[in-house]
């Protein structure tokens, strides 16, 4: 197994085929030059947080068959009975003081890391869904290669600066075991930062080793190098899987981004205040809890917001009410000091068509207005995080490019004021030869990689391809541009070894 302690990160075989490798555009993590959206007034948010800390007080949360959470929190000084722990007013909230408002994730390549919080927003692909749809296959179950393709793209794509973590199910692997080669895809097919596993606490301490190879342990002992989804069983539930994951990872001091998993009406009350009392005390309870672990532990403040279609039962998505406790959760988190995950590219659409798009749309503005600073599942998805889409990914990432442009501002400098152009042109010229112009034409204007403002005669000629076809064609130019990233052949190694042991020692189980 390599020693990275003992050669430094990277080793000069790395850099050497750094040198001769591909290289491509990748943009650095957004930094917001506008102001968040604030919905919430002074009295809104007092009586919100002052509900909060009632909940936490009177009717408590839950940690079912995990011991060594409710002994923490009797140490502390809770009210535990049975697996019900009260947390007196004001206790967690003092607890989450200790938890960074800011924190710095290294990716492997460490022009690709981002630092999570303050005004800063990280963009990061669909996590979670079993099924994939292409053009080619239509909807089915997602394989191993499905994952890898997906990796792939977002390493290759612009405007997304993390590989996330399960960008879908590998469902032709072992469940016991496909945490292995999706952790290995991540950090041989890309240096981008990515996620741990969390489905059961054994896979996540499996992560925090890879990365000890990939790393070094002296760096990974010192520094964060991954983020991880920890979801909160929404009402008030702490399972112990989740919580068994939480407690490697804070203390080997990795993040996690705590978030409560909210369909309004079902998991959280159908109003906005009170899903958001709910959201505020469940993330209190998480963040308190990381802190009684490790002290300083990093952690994101996360909330998954939809809500319930009441005809079907089916979650909904880019709907005002979503967008309302968004914007308010951005608010009381930042008055925790913490960073904030949601949002992303949310929709129920079948197809990547006209309703993915609007759904999409709105939510993906709402996340850059309400302040977020980890966006998960901003690329990829579909019918409600059931299914990634190759075609929805590289079309959601051409979006995300105006989140970039937005965020900017607007530059007043002596060059943006054109006053020399407005002198130049004068009443009734046009701009389209003057100095100014030609000297910012190229940079002046977003432009997409993917969408279509050609005359409707050459579009015609050329097929009359609708949106997802040409993402079908990205799709395909952007894997055929791929080369994988330089890793030092040690490191490779060791990581090789270190799955095959892995496997070895365990039987098969799909269950």
């Amino acid at each position: 197994m390599a020693d990275r302690g003992r050669r430094g990160r990277g080793g000069g075989a790395a850099r050497r085929a750094e040198r001769s490798a591909v290289s491509f555009e990748v943009a650095r993590y957004i930094t917001r030059n506008i102001p968040d959206l604030e919905i919430l007034n002074e009295e809104a948010l007092a009586i919100i947080e002052e509900n909060a800390e009632t909940v936490l007080e009177e009717i408590g949360v839950c940690f079912p068959d995990n011991q060594a959470a409710l002994t923490r929190w009797r140490e502390a000084g809770a009210d535990v009975q049975d697996t019900r722990v009260r947390i007196p007013r004001g206790m967690a909230r003092e607890l989450c003081k200790s938890a960074p408002s800011t924190f710095t994730q290294h990716a492997r390549n460490p022009e690709r890391s981002v630092e999570i919080g303050g005004r800063n927003l990280v963009l990061a692909p669909v996590y979670g869904p079993p099924f994939v749809r292409d053009v080619a296959g239509g909807r089915r179950y997602a394989v191993m290669a499905d994952f890898e393709k997906f990796v792939k793209l977002g390493y290759m794509s612009k405007w997304l600066h993390h590989s996330g973590g399960t960008v879908c199910e590998p469902t032709d692997l072992p469940v016991n075991k496909r945490h292995l080669d999706m952790l290995h895809a991540h950090m041989t097919l890309s240096d981008k930062p990515f996620m741990g596993s969390v489905t059961e606490p054994c896979r996540a301490q499996d992560s925090v080793e890879m990365c000890e190879i990939l790393f070094g342990k002296d760096f990974v002992a010192q520094n964060t190098v991954m983020t991880s989804l920890i979801n909160i069983n929404s009402p008030l539930t702490f399972d112990n899987v989740m919580m068994g994951a939480l407690e490697v990872y804070a203390a080997a001091g990795q993040a996690a981004i705590i978030s409560p998993f909210i369909v309004g009406g079902a998991m959280a009350p159908v109003s906005v205040a009170g899903t958001l009392t709910q959201v505020l005390a469940e993330v209190m309870a998480g963040v308190a809890y990381s802190q009684l672990i490790r002290k300083g532990a990093p952690v994101v403040a996360g909330a998954f917001v939809s809500s319930i279609d009441m005809n079907s039962g089916a979650p909904t998505f880019g709907t005002p009410e979503a967008a309302q406790i968004t914007y308010g959760a951005g608010q009381l988190f930042r008055r925790l000091g913490l960073p904030y995950r949601s949002a992303g590219s949310f929709n129920g659409s079948k197809l990547p068509d006209a309703q993915a798009a609007y759904e999409t749309a709105n939510s993906l503005n709402t996340g850059l207005l309400s302040g977020v600073n980890f966006m998960l599942h901003s690329a990829g998805w579909l019918e409600g995080g059931l299914v990634a889409s190759p075609e929805k990914f590289v079309m959601d990432v051409d979006q995300l490019g105006v989140l970039h442009g937005l965020a900017k501002g607007i530059a007043v400098d002596e060059s943006a004021q054109a006053m020399d152009a407005l002198r130049e042109v004068g009443p009734g010229g046009h701009y389209l030869g003057c100095a100014h112009t030609q000297a910012n034409f190229k940079t002046a204007f977003w432009r997409s990689e993917l969408l279509d403002y050609k005359p409707f005669e050459t579009w015609d000629e050329e097929g009359a391809r609708d949106t997802m076809t040409l993402a079908a064609v990205r799709v395909e130019k952007l894997l055929a541009a791929y080369h994988p990233p330089a890793i030092d052949p040690g490191i490779a190694d060791g990581l090789r070894d270190f799955i095959a042991t892995k496997k070895e020692s365990m039987s098969d189980t799909f269950m």
